[in-house]
């Protein structure tokens, strides 16, 4: 049952990243994490 859950979950995940809207967000995020760790803060528009 617990495997039927996250296989569930997992499948709703990789639906919505597949959306273009969300890959746009995703990858603002991605950015942001990699410059918050090399220590350059940086801002984005929205």
């Amino acid at each position: 049952m617990r495997t039927a859950v996250i296989a569930g979950v997992a499948k709703k995940v990789y639906d919505e990243a597949r959306k273009p809207e969300n890959q746009k967000r995703i990858q603002q995020a991605v950015g942001s994490l990699r410059a918050r760790r090399n220590g350059t803060a940086t801002r984005t528009a929205r």
